[in-house]
Parts: C-alpha cells; structure tokens; sequence
C-alpha cells in the first residue's frame, strides 16, 4: 500500500507540510528531526527523533535508511539543507527523485518548475519509492483533523564530515518560509551590522521575517539560512518588500508567489520593477527610515 513519509528538519515544517499531504491524498506519517509538531495535522504517526542538532547529510541518510522501509513516497520542504539530505538518501536507498513539487497530478505525477520558473514541466515517476523536496507555498492549507500517534526513534548518524562552527541566528523573527511579511536586502546594505539595522530593523517594524539576495549572502553580508530565491528559500508571503534588489532572474523565481511585491530601488531601470505591484525609485537608505517613521 502506498504511504507517505514526511521529514521535517523543524517544527515548521511540519505545519508547511499538512497541505502537500492532503493533495497527494494517501496516508502519512510525519518524522519530526528536532522539536515538537502539532497533532492535528491530518497525519496518523508522530515520529519523533528528538535531535539536539541536524547531522550532516550522509550521517542523516544513513541514519534514516531503515525508517523509510515501508514508504512509497518520502518528502521534505524544499531547501539546500533538504534536497542536500534527500540527493544522499536516494542514492544510497536507490530512490527515484524530484525535486521542487508545486502540484500533483496523480501519486506518481508532479509538476515542478524549470528555466528558473518560468516553465512548469510535468514529471510522471516510473519507479518506487519516490523522494521528494516540495514548495509549501504550491499547496493550500487543510482543514486540521484528528490527533495523531506518537513515537519515539533513535537515529545513528556516524558522518565522514567534522562540524567545526554552527551559527544560528534569526531570534524571535516569524520563520521565512511561513512569514507573512518578509523585508529582504541585497548587496547595496554593505555589511552585517547595517543590513540587521535596516532590514532588520524594518521587518520587526512589521513583525516579519528577513530575507536576502544571493549576493548579499555570497558577500558575507547575511547568513545562508535566509537566502531567497531559486538556490535559496521559495516564498510567499502576503507582502514582500524588496530593498535595494535588482532582481536577478533566480532570485524573482523566488518571490514570483508572493501576494504583493514591493520594489524600493534607485535604479528605475532594475528588473525587479518588471515583476513588482508597486515600486518606489529612491535610495533604500532614504525610503526605508521614512517607512519606519510613517508605521505606529
């Protein structure tokens, strides 16, 4: 019998999951890594792992290799630290793979995006089990049912890779990927400490989320896990305000579901006006103290 698994790495994944299970439409299980999940989400088993911190890759596949006996399907939210996990696991296991569900067609066909979005391919899966990464946002929220069973596992997870820093940063900001509001930056803010201040600054504002270009990131500028765009987190929240982003073609694939879009740049020609419902042509370091002084 066909059966789902879904591997949350956090408890909001969790929460992001529950729509992407009722679309596919069989009976789930849900493997939480670290925290603690909602028991309404409409899944028969809570299995909890009760980690402290996620294992590299190739120690959590190996871990997981025999929790998946059983799965015709086996999902994560889509993100580098999923789809890195999931690549390993359906390698060693011999999965078949997708990556990036938007819709679902039927348990073994799938729609995800190519071209940097602006195709939607449809991708029928011939082999079984399946491994899946699946954008939150393609999914509608389900009506919340029932109380789900729980369980306890213990994960051996023995790594070739040494963890040398972890840095874990965001405090009590709203999770990016279930944000309703997100305020991202690009390279113009310079360093850290101004991009926390500005962005930062207006996103507590608003009480959103924060969010960056890839550039921002590749400079140093903001931490890896709030990257948005094709290489980073896919979003949709109900309002995002980009400040001094261009829009380079992988980052709008990111955004693209957004509700409204908000482009404050100097530039009048920056691609990111194309896709915006409203642009502001200025200097973010002018625009955004105005903003902060208009909001209550």
């Amino acid at each position: 019998m066909s059966r789902l698994l879904v591997i949350a790495f956090q408890p909001s994944d969790a929460v992001a999951s529950a729509g992407f299970a009722a679309s596919l439409g069989l009976p789930w299980d849900l493997l939480c890594l670290t925290g603690a999940s909602d028991l309404d989400l409409g899944n028969e088993k809570i299995i909890s792992a009760n980690l402290d911190l996620i294992p590299p890759a190739d120690g959590l596949a190996t871990g997981l290799a025999k929790a998946i006996d059983g799965y015709s399907h086996i999902a994560c939210v889509s993100s580098m630290q999923s789809k890195d996990f999931l690549a390993r696991l359906a390698g060693t296991s011999d999965l078949a793979m997708v990556t990036d569900v938007v819709g679902i067609d039927s348990p073994t066909t799938f729609k995800r995006p190519i071209v940097a979005g602006s195709i939607i391919a449809t991708v029928e899966v011939l082999s079984s089990p399946v491994a899946m990464t699946f954008r939150p946002a393609g999914f509608p929220k389900p009506a919340r049912s029932g109380v789900s069973v729980q369980e306890s596992i213990t994960l051996e997870t023995p790594s070739k890779a040494t963890i040398v820093s972890r840095s874990v940063r965001g405090g009590a900001r709203p999770d990016l990927s279930q944000a309703k509001v997100i305020v991202s930056g690009g390279r113009p803010l310079k360093d850290a400490e101004t991009f926390e201040r500005v962005i930062g600054g207006l996103a507590d504002k608003l009480g959103g989320a924060i969010g960056a270009t890839r550039a921002a990131v590749d400079s140093g500028i903001a931490p890896n896990e709030i990257q948005v765009g094709q290489t980073g987190k896919i979003v949709a929240p109900d309002l995002y305000i980009a400040a001094g982003i261009s829009g380079s073609t992988q980052h709008m694939a990111g955004i693209k579901d957004s509700k409204i879009i908000v482009a404050i740049n100097k530039d009048p020609d920056a691609p990111i006006f194309e896709l915006a419902d409203y642009g502001l042509v200025a200097d973010l370091y002018d625009a955004i103290p105005a903003i902060q002084n208009e909001i209550a």
